[in-house]
């Protein structure tokens, strides 16, 4: 009879020959049935097939001047089974990722075979990654978009976004042009995840640059001019806008609140908004000055003509007051302008007709977009004429009841201000070191009904004008002011507590080079365009006229 110690050994040697044949048969149907997966397994770690992002073209200001760029920069990837001591490779890694331990750690404890550290590491931090040698972790070129003047212009630069299509501003609006085409590259591991072989099989081609017609110094002037008006006023918002009447080049388009181009998440969602063309206003008396364009080309009016205004005047239901009291008087065309008359806009108006007035505002470019390259436009909200009611040759004339953007007023002004052309702003020079393509415009008034209106408009800003303080020692100026209500949107009246302010002026009056419009959102302490909107162009002007060598009279 075999002994205790015999049986211990057969029990022993029995259960290694059990062991031995399962890890026969696990070896078999490793070979047989899971090798070509497994195969597949290793080649995906050791080969690595990853896209080359191409740089994005640079923007540039009119003097070349850099606003937007690409730098190089790398994206932070880990092998996780490879990394030796993913405590000591967090600690290390932390600083230089600007991302906690805690989080570095969960990652590189994954089971996951591949997993991102970081994205779009500047240079210099990767640099000092490289260096520490840590197996696992590896480098893929990248790129990072940077502002080099951080808050100028941002709202109207915007943002980039990988995916095709993304963004806001101009990176959004010219991202096929900036974009580029991206390359492609294979790179060959060894078992420690380190690259022993890199072939890029596709180049990248980079992006085209874009140059645009705005001035940075001048942009610098205006945002700071508007930054003063939110101090003062602390309005909900404000945009201006610098133009040539000449050539439709915008020259600088600020918007307030200001935006970190590099930070744009740390502003309220509203002040990334580019206000020029994408807030809609109702414009007040600045419209008046279409109105009185209209009449002298049709030839119902003339500078001279005057008209009895009484105290009020009703149209259909609406009963029409002037801003300021005064008793019953007769009045100039030119003198109803100057001193912005409702009573007397609606007077010349009438004269006109409504079909004839709708058919001034269309001509104008009201109710479409104005054509200029900013993504997020709007066309407004402007009635045709199939849609007036009795009273509405009451409002509209004035500048009430129809929505419009601050570059639609800057456009249809230019058409005063340059001899009678509407032409689209233009915002991009060149592209990839070719022009764009300028529209010649359309004719929308004569030569002498641009030079009438414009004689009226210096009225505005001398003695007994609505910005009479805006004047401009050794300059000319002529411009509109506007204060219009804005609508409460729970009852759908006019607010009495809440405004827009607003100016749009020219110099020199007799012919123009400078066209700047400024309007205010809500301001507080005053709702005066004439206080709040024309001293910001006074300072604009003042500061832009002799910086683009205009000279005095």
């Amino acid at each position: 009879m075999p002994s205790l110690t015999d049986r211990r050994i057969g029990f022993l040697f029995l259960i290694f020959v059990a062991a031995l044949g399962a890890g026969l048969l696990r070896a078999g149907w490793l070979g047989a049935v899971r090798a070509p997966a497994l195969k597949r397994a290793a080649a995906t770690q050791q080969v690595q097939t990853i896209d080359l992002p191409a740089p994005r073209g640079t923007i540039t200001d009119r003097r070349g001047n850099v606003l937007a760029v690409s730098e190089s920069a790398s994206d932070v990837s880990a092998t996780p089974y490879i990394v030796r001591d993913p405590l000591r490779a967090a600690q290390q890694l932390a600083p230089l990722l600007d991302v906690s331990e805690q989080d570095l750690l969960r990652r590189l404890n994954t089971r996951s075979g591949f997993v991102y550290l970081a994205r779009r590491l500047p240079a210099a931090s990767a640099n000092k990654v490289r260096r520490l040698g840590l197996d696992g972790i590896a480098l893929t070129p990248s790129s990072l978009r940077t502002y080099p003047r951080g808050w100028l212009a941002s709202q109207v630069l915007g943002s980039s976004s990988e995916e095709p299509g993304g963004g806001t501003g101009l990176e959004y609006g010219e991202d096929k042009v900036l974009r580029g085409q991206d390359g492609v590259r294979r790179i060959v591991n060894d078992a420690l995840g380190q690259p022993i072989s890199i072939k890029d099989q596709t180049p990248t081609v980079p992006g085209r640059d874009l140059q645009l017609t705005i001035d940075s110094d001048l942009q610098d002037k205006v945002e700071s001019v508007l930054e003063g008006v939110g101090r003062t006023y602390t309005p909900r918002g404000a945009t201006a806008i610098v133009m040539n009447p000449q050539t439709s080049e915008i020259l600088a388009l600020a918007n307030w609140p200001r935006v970190d181009a590099n930070d744009p998440g740390g502003a309220p969602g509203y002040a990334n908004q580019n206000r020029a063309v994408g807030f809609t206003f109702e414009p007040g008396s600045t419209f008046k000055a279409f109105t009185v364009a209209g009449a002298l080309e049709d030839g119902t009016a003339t500078p001279e003509k005057t008209y009895y205004l009484p105290i009020q005047l009703q149209v259909a239901d609406r009963v029409l007051n002037d801003s300021h009291p005064r008793g019953e008087e007769t009045s100039s065309v030119s003198r109803i302008l100057a001193e912005s008359s409702n009573i007397g806009a609606v007077r010349i108006a009438l004269d006109m007709g409504a079909r004839r007035f709708s058919q001034w505002v269309d001509r104008f470019g009201f109710g479409r977009r104005t054509g200029v390259a900013l993504p997020g436009e709007e066309i407004g909200l402007v009635p045709t004429y199939d849609d007036y009611s009795g009273s509405s040759i009451a409002n509209l004339p004035i500048g009430q009841g129809q929505a419009v953007t601050p570059l639609q007023m800057m456009a249809a002004y230019s058409a005063i201000a340059n001899g009678g052309i509407l032409r689209p702003p233009r915002i991009v020079e060149s592209v990839g070191g070719v022009r764009a393509p300028q529209d010649p415009g359309r004719r929308v008034i004569s030569e002498q009904t641009s030079a009438e209106v414009r004689e009226m408009l210096r009225g505005v800003l001398a003695a007994g004008g609505t910005a009479a303080e805006a004047e401009i020692p050794g300059y000319d100026l002529a411009g509109k002011t506007g204060t219009a209500n804005k609508v409460d949107a729970d009852t759908g009246e006019y607010s009495r507590e809440r405004y827009i302010a607003s100016f749009v002026g020219f110099a020199p009056a007799s012919d123009p080079r400078l066209l700047v419009s400024v309007v205010v959102d809500e301001p507080q302490g005053s709702i005066y365009g004439g206080q709040v909107a024309a001293p910001a162009f006074q300072k604009i002007a003042a500061w832009a006229l002799p910086y683009l060598g205009v000279r005095p009279n």
